[in-house]
């Protein structure tokens, strides 16, 4: 566990708390009419430039939100997890998505229409205040997002996301299993800004330092305090 040893707060949003504990009320008049998707591996759930008409909770999955340049290149800019929900920034304030968003493997994706989603907004001091709270936390994420960018190599900002995506990956843990991160190493370069040859190369120089192993496309961390170190150097 990286409590009291890495500060994961800092870096990571907290949307999947915003529905706990909801009013059961609340919880009824929010899933009143909402449906539920199958996306597969790579399918797109919202675009940027669209208007949004609800959000999205993750069921079940993980889902990838990105920006796309001009010459069509993907910076992903948050993985979302189960249990987060989606797409209500734009919502909120009432314009078009700012980035998109798409699974990173066969999810389950519930909608939440735009009205129960209002309705119960205008209603339910616990959900405003939570809504509140967690874009309040997510611009203390992205400042700090922004400093890492600025501040640190490469090889710095992949070993801080391969500790986040662990965390992620985590299903059923106990200390001392091994957790399995499943990503293409296309998504990989793209969520730590550089190209799939810097990811390549420091993998490489990972698995010889001892810090991971890999099986095809997935990533076992094997040392997470090598891991944390060269983060905190």
């Amino acid at each position: 566990m990286l409590k009291g040893v890495f500060p994961i707060d800092k870096w990571d949003f907290k949307s999947g708390s915003v529905l706990n504990d909801l009013p059961e009320e609340e919880l009824e008049m929010l899933f009143a009419h909402t449906t539920e998707h199958l996306y597969s591996k790579g399918q797109v759930i919202f675009r940027e430039g669209a208007y949004p008409t609800g959000i999205f909770f993750i069921k079940e999955g993980k889902v990838k939100k990105y920006k796309v340049d001009k010459e069509g290149r993907e910076q992903i800019v948050y993985v979302a997890n189960t249990g987060e929900l989606i797409g209500f920034h734009a919502l909120l304030a009432e314009e078009r998505y700012p980035d998109s968003s798409a699974v990173l493997e066969n999810s389950k994706i519930v909608f939440i229409p735009k009205d129960n989603f209002m309705d119960v907004l205008n209603t339910s001091k616990v959900l405003a205040r939570r809504l509140l709270k967690t874009l309040s936390h997510e611009f203390a994420v992205f400042a700090n997002s922004l400093a890492l960018f600025a501040q640190r190599s490469v090889r710095e900002r992949f070993a801080m996301q391969l500790v986040l995506l662990r965390e992620k990956y985590k299903q059923n843990f106990v200390p001392g299993m091994d957790v399995e991160i499943n990503m293409s190493r296309e998504d990989l370069a793209s969520l730590v800004g550089t190209v799939r040859e810097n990811i390549l190369r420091i993998l490489k120089d990972f698995k010889e330092e001892g810090i991971l192993e890999t099986k095809g496309r997935k990533i076992i961390i094997k040392d997470i305090k090598k891991l944390l170190s060269i983060v905190n150097q």
